[in-house]
């Protein structure tokens, strides 16, 4: 019950399909302040959670190092106890976790998705369309990038494990699967962490990519832009969600998708708001688990992308996913 668990709990609490019923923490304060916030049951231990309420999701909103290895043990247990799982990104920072995860929930047939949530905005949506309705003709490149603000030196690679799952996760939305990756890294020379990424794709459909990556910029300019071209146009998304440019290559115009303020994305948080709902409504609808927008599995193929990116980067080679 951090921040991210708080803003979890307030997004279910305002869905009319959802009754928000408990919050669990290890601290003890945190679990408490945040049960009397919401006037829910609350616990200090998963186990206790799960024995004793009769749940269909809970989502799993603990960190750990790079943010990622505190996923898989309630992962674990939420899943043995037959409840579906909502999981922060990234969903582990181990591959043997993250896979152990995802095997898991398909042998119990429960839903486990990850919060890749830079996905779940109208312009995005819409972008897809123009690649689905064969607008966009065959895919040639994607250029992606994401920068942010954060000093956190814990670790070598947390800037890419604990980022990229998202850009990441944009790019294979639009492109596919990643075939192979090349990676160079760089970092001021105060800095462990390697802190800003140049990373080459490959992706199975013959797409090519590229990833611009930092924890050492300004946070009061925008973090992300992705750009996708093919034979028959280009699209540029400004910003995760604020506008959405198409540029059909044989028409001379260029069509603006704007964030209407109706019904649109009013701030980061409703990025959130986006794709907690979009996993109530999956869950409720009874989709096929395998088939959940920004499933585990998809999870896990972001994380097998950055751990070959590190692997390039460590041995100066192209490497295969």
């Amino acid at each position: 019950m951090g921040g991210i668990g708080n803003t979890h709990a307030d997004v279910y609490a305002e869905n009319d399909e959802v009754e928000l019923v408990a919050v669990c923490d290890l601290i003890a304060d945190r679990a408490d302040s945040a049960a009397s916030r919401l006037g829910v049951d609350v616990y200090y231990k998963l186990t206790e959670m799960l024995d004793r309420e009769e749940l269909d999701v809970v989502s799993v909103t603990t960190s750990g190092v790079e943010n990622g290895s505190d996923h898989h043990d309630p992962v674990m247990e939420a899943l043995e106890s037959g409840v579906n799982v909502l999981c922060e990104k990234p969903l582990s920072n181990s591959i043997a976790d993250a896979e152990e995860m995802v095997a898991k929930a398909k042998q119990e047939g429960l839903y486990l998705g990850t919060n890749l949530n830079h996905r779940f905005v109208p312009a995005a949506y819409r972008a897809l369309k123009y690649i689905q309705e064969g607008e966009m003709g065959d895919l040639l490149f994607i250029n992606m990038a994401l920068w942010i603000d954060n000093p956190n030196d814990t670790t070598e690679y947390y800037h890419l494990r604990a980022l990229h799952p998202h850009s990441i996760d944009v790019m294979r939305y639009f492109c596919g699967d990643v075939k192979r990756v090349q990676a160079f890294l760089t970092k001021p020379a105060e800095r462990k962490n390697w802190s800003n990424a140049q990373i080459n794709m490959e992706f199975a459909n013959g797409c090519i990519g590229h990833l611009t990556g930092s924890y050492d910029m300004s946070g009061n300019h925008p973090i992300e832009r992705c750009e996708v071209a093919g034979t028959e146009g280009r699209f540029i998304i400004e910003n995760v969600f604020e506008s959405l440019t198409f540029m059909p290559r044989r028409r001379p115009e260029t069509i603006v998708h704007g964030n209407n303020i109706f019904g649109g994305v009013g701030s980061f948080r409703d990025t959130f708001r986006n794709r907690i709902n979009r996993f109530v409504e999956q869950v409720a609808a009874g989709v096929d688990p395998g088939q959940i927008d920004a499933s585990g599995a998809d999870g896990l193929a972001a994380q097998k992308v950055i751990e070959a990116a590190i692997e390039s980067h460590e041995k100066s080679a192209i490497v295969t996913v």
